[in-house]
């Protein structure tokens, strides 16, 4: 089944090469059928490489997806055009009479910041009260798993002594648990973050599951005991590249940056590197999408009543 886009969206046309089917909204209105309504929350300052990291997860799949994007207003993008935003996107105000069977929000690059100075926090706090009443499960990647776990739990980010950088083996810790279906015991993670939360409360929070972790840098995957809320810290949505393009740009820039860990063959960055966490992106993203689709409301706006 396709992914329903808005009219014109310029990703559409890397997708179409690469077979992810795609609809607009004046076929798909002709069909009679009740897709399953995504929203992101697009956080990351690249917007269009973003969109086409997390479109390509949620388009080979066998639901008609309708997917929405919102930014946050009280913040000034400067690497996205205002005009993109302004045509695709959407802010909460635009949208918060409407009801969606997901969300996903994205990480950002405020790490080094204090959760109460990212100029928009306050907005993003909104969002997910927002949420509450209007959202059925949630996905919240990287930063975003930072703020989410900040706001709903009260849990501190902590820095790093050196950044979390290449490509990490972690072990699958609920192999039962509907989110990590067809998860081979150990797999790859992309890992690129300066922070970690405090993780050293989680055995006495029964609210939260740690699905998936490393021995040395804790839990990677996380979900409230009703499902409703996933977490994750690395990044199973990143393409082949997108690591070694942020190793670049940091080297351009003369930060003291590492070769990503077990990344480059050899690690030599003058390798192609090794594609090696495709599979369990698909997967986690495909369960999430499922687990949604089988469970929410047929009525979203049952969602006040929950």
């Amino acid at each position: 089944m396709p992914i329903k886009i808005i009219e014109g969206l310029p990703v559409k046309k890397n997708l179409q090469k690469e077979n992810v089917y795609t609809i607009e909204a004046s076929r798909a209105i002709t069909q009679d059928i009740r897709p399953i309504r995504i929203l992101i929350l697009n956080l990351m300052p690249k917007k269009e490489e973003t969109e086409l990291h997390l479109l390509r997860l949620l388009g080979n799949t066998p639901l008609q997806i309708d997917v929405e994007f919102m930014y946050t207003k009280t913040h000034r993008s400067r690497n996205t055009p205002t005009s993109h935003l302004q045509k695709y996107y959407n802010t909460i105000d635009e949208i918060s009479d409407q009801y969606f069977d997901g969300m996903i929000v994205t990480g950002a690059p405020v790490e080094h910041l204090e959760f109460n100075d990212v100029d928009y926090i306050k907005e993003l706090e909104e969002i997910f009260a927002w949420s509450e009443n209007h959202v059925f499960r949630r996905f919240f990647i990287c930063w975003g798993a930072q703020a989410a776990l900040h706001y709903y739990h009260g849990m501190k980010k902590e820095p790093l002594e050196q950044k979390l950088f290449g490509i990490f083996n972690y072990r699958n810790e609920a192999p039962e648990h509907p989110f990590l279906r067809g998860f081979d015991d150990v797999y790859h993670v992309p890992q690129s973050r300066n922070s970690k939360m405090d993780m050293s409360d989680i055995k006495f929070n029964e609210d939260l599951t740690v699905l998936t972790s490393h021995p040395e840098h804790g839990p990677d995957i996380l979900t409230t005991g009703d499902d409703r809320d996933l977490f994750i810290f690395g990044h199973l949505e990143y393409e082949r590249d997108t690591l070694k393009s942020e190793y670049v740009r940091d080297v351009k820039r003369g930060l003291d940056i590492q070769v990503p860990y077990n990344y480059f063959p050899g690690n030599d960055p003058g390798y192609a590197p090794t594609f090696s966490w495709k599979s369990h992106g698909h997967l986690l993203f495909n369960n999430w999408l499922n687990e949604a689709y089988q469970n929410t409301y047929y009525d979203l706006t049952d969602l006040e009543n929950r």
